[in-house]
């Protein structure tokens, strides 16, 4: 096995792939990347057991073989080389002997035989869809999972096929997101996959280096996308998500419009003197304004008012600030639309005369 590579074209893949290898591994092969010469192109894949990424590379010069190399060692060298730098790699009987310039190195490796790579996934169900809109669907939802829950089935993000649509949900039991995009899915009912949080957060990395068209094939225990040059996998959590249609509010009688903008500066500004532990803060609604409030046990207080529209009876209201942040920076548009009813029921923010991404946050009692 032999190959020579620019650094700069070889760097851009290790940097995509290097996140899924974990510090502590229980296997020694897992701290290792899989290096596979093909004709002229070298595939790069890392993998945790849950998660694996591959990405694939031409190659100035090359003679086919496959190999494992340590992977920080591997991207160290690599990003420590100059600029212009032309790494070339060579083969030997238990090492992989590297040279660029008047540097060598030579690096410890282990057969591929050993690197645990997910085979082909049976597809139970294929799609279609341009990266952009996988990117956002992901991007407007991820940030409702919940980290080491017990409920391991809200640690990741639900995607449910439906005619008509692809959709993403997530929640902690605090907050849930909701997210459509309209798309001609080949199913009659309704199908739901769960994607573990490492894989989320892995594939909207991704996707922000990438563009085009995205394949997405669901297997039974695994789901894998297909991007132009890169081949993500993830086993799926095996649960049942919770029927979040029973949390969407159905019957809110009291309706805000905002500026989107002017309200997250207030409250980015407001809850610098809210609980640290709890961060909660108050508003008041008025008709034609908003007052929102914050307060700590050093008896600080903060209070800014704001324009508004608002419909319906005069009411008070706690949410944790973080979340409402979270939902307002996850809405490009310029206004923002709040549906309430009273201070104990559940608040729906989204953006006006737009139902794609909806986000509902409980109230917390002041």
């Amino acid at each position: 096995m032999r190959f020579s590579i620019g650094r700069e074209t070889i760097l851009r893949p290790l940097q995509m792939v290097i996140s899924v290898v974990e510090r502590r591994q229980t296997l020694p092969v897992l701290s290792n990347l899989l290096l596979v010469i093909e004709g002229n192109r070298l595939s790069i894949t890392a993998t945790d057991l849950e998660v694996e990424v591959s990405v694939t590379v031409e190659v100035e010069s090359a003679e086919e073989g496959e190999i494992t190399v340590p992977a920080r060692k591997f991207v160290d060298i690599c990003r420590a080389l100059p600029e212009e730098a032309t790494l070339e790699a060579t083969l030997g009987e238990d090492h992989l002997k590297l040279r660029a310039g008047r540097s060598r190195f030579s690096l410890a490796t282990l057969a591929a035989v050993e690197f645990p790579v997910i085979e082909e996934v049976a597809a139970r169900r294929e799609l279609a869809l341009s990266v952009e809109k996988l990117k956002e669907l992901i991007s407007g939802t991820h940030f409702c999972m919940a980290q080491q829950d017990v409920r391991y089935y809200l640690n990741g993000l639900m995607l449910e096929l439906a005619p008509g649509h692809l959709r993403a949900v997530a929640t902690d039991g605090h907050r849930l997101a909701v997210c459509d995009v309209e798309e001609q899915i080949p199913v009659e009912g309704i199908e739901q996959v769960i994607v573990p949080r490492k894989g989320v957060q892995e594939l909207l990395r991704l996707l922000g280096e990438s563009e085009g068209e995205a394949r997405v094939v669901l297997g039974q225990s695994h789901v894998r996308v297909e991007l132009p040059q890169i081949r993500f996998t993830s086993k799926l959590i095996d649960g049942k998500f919770p029927d979040y249609q029973r949390v969407l509010p159905q019957d809110s009688d009291k309706r805000l419009v905002i500026d989107r903008r002017e309200l997250t500066d207030a409250l980015v500004r407001t809850s610098i003197l809210s609980n640290e532990k709890y961060r909660g803060i108050r508003f008041v609604l008025e008709p034609e304004r908003i007052t929102v409030q914050a307060h700590n046990p050093e008896k600080e207080e903060a209070e800014e008012e704001l324009a508004a529209t608002f419909e319906g009876e005069q009411m008070e209201i706690g949410f944790n600030v973080g979340y409402v942040l979270d939902a307002l920076n996850a809405i490009s548009t310029g206004e923002v639309e709040m549906q309430l009813r009273d201070s104990n029921s559940s608040c729906l923010i989204k953006a006006p005369e737009s139902e794609a991404c909806r986000y509902v946050v409980m109230p917390m009692r002041l």
